[in-house]
């Protein structure tokens, strides 16, 4: 499997930038009306994520989809469906609008591979990120950004053992999210003593409440392990609720939750680089459209996991005050 040293292959400058979060339905983007930084014909490249409203994670993937249809002269059109079907309604609707290139996350695979295999069908190449590593292929995608979350869980719960965790709890703020479902499992191979919770992501207040309760109910939890930084976040306002000593823990990061990795009050992050996944994707999508780079050699690119903790925070925080960590 390749690795971030694509990078230097595909020659991507990964310039800083910062992007809106929380963007709902189709919204034009990237390159701007005076075009990129390159003099080639100008594409129109479809990026369907299953975004859920107020998850700032977002603001990464597309801070790096924006800068690289900045320089590549790419008309980009943003769009999120956190419903399953809903975002398989948004990929067609990039097919009829006959997109030169598409973008997909796959969490749902089966819902939404289906609508992304419609669009490869139709000549238009198709890359997927995020979520789907395992299935991209089966449905047209030509290559996968993104991380390993069985093995990113594993190397968390491996943490969380040598932090003296006693008992964990791991928070799913989506059931049926392929990538979600296995970080726990991962953290669970490594930990066995893992429990899993589910909470609606859409609600932190009752994120909140229900992390609060399951604490109060089970003291023996020493470590809780979230699957987002704003639930991670969350998370500590549940410890502080239910009086309890648990140590918070989380996957992906954003500014608050890096100062809180800075203050001591997280144990760290494992990021997966929503940036890098962003802006690969969509340069890929433009050498394959200008060069003919083939995009299916050599598996998945693997953008993760790497640990934030307290030994490289200080450099990593001014990163993600810049929307690129």
């Amino acid at each position: 499997m390749r690795t971030l040293a694509v990078t230097a292959v595909l020659g991507l400058g990964l310039a800083a930038c910062s992007s809106q979060g929380g963007a709902q339905q189709e919204q034009g983007g990237g390159g701007g009306g005076s075009g990129g930084t390159v003099d080639t014909e100008r594409f129109t490249i479809a990026m369907v994520t299953h975004e859920q409203p107020g998850d700032t994670f977002w603001d990464r993937i597309r801070a790096g989809a924006e800068d690289a249809a900045a320089a590549h002269n790419i008309d980009l059109k943003y769009s999120n469906g956190a419903q399953a079907p809903e975002q398989a309604t948004l990929v067609q609707n990039a097919i009829d609008s006959q997109v030169d290139g598409l973008a997909v996350t796959l969490a749902q695979v089966e819902q939404v591979g289906p609508a992304a295999k419609a669009a490869a069908d139709a000549g238009i190449p198709v890359v997927a990120f995020n979520a789907g590593k395992d299935e991209y292929s089966r449905f047209g995608a030509k290559m996968y950004f993104g991380s390993d979350e069985t093995i990113a869980g594993q190397a968390a719960g491996q943490r969380l053992a040598e932090d003296g965790a006693q008992k964990v709890l791991c928070v799913v703020q989506e059931q049926g999210h392929v990538a979600l479902e296995a970080r726990c499992a991962g953290v669970a191979a490594s930990f066995p003593n893992t429990e899993n919770i589910y909470v609606q992501g859409t609600d932190l207040p009752s994120v909140r409440s229900t992390i609060g309760a399951k604490l109060q109910e089970d003291p023996a939890i020493t470590h809780v392990i979230a699957l987002g930084a704003p639930f991670a976040l969350t998370a500590l306002e549940s410890v502080t609720d239910a009086g309890s000593q648990a140590k918070v823990a989380t996957f992906d990061l954003n500014v608050d939750a890096a100062r809180a990795i800075q203050e001591g009050r997280i144990l760290f992050a494992v990021d997966q680089q929503p940036y890098v996944q962003g802006y690969m994707s969509v340069a890929s999508l433009w050498l394959n459209l200008t060069n003919g780079n083939d995009l299916g050699g050599g598996g998945p690119v693997l953008t993760g996991p790497s640990f934030v903790d307290s030994t490289n925070i200080d450099q990593i925080v001014d990163y993600a005050q810049n929307n690129t960590r």
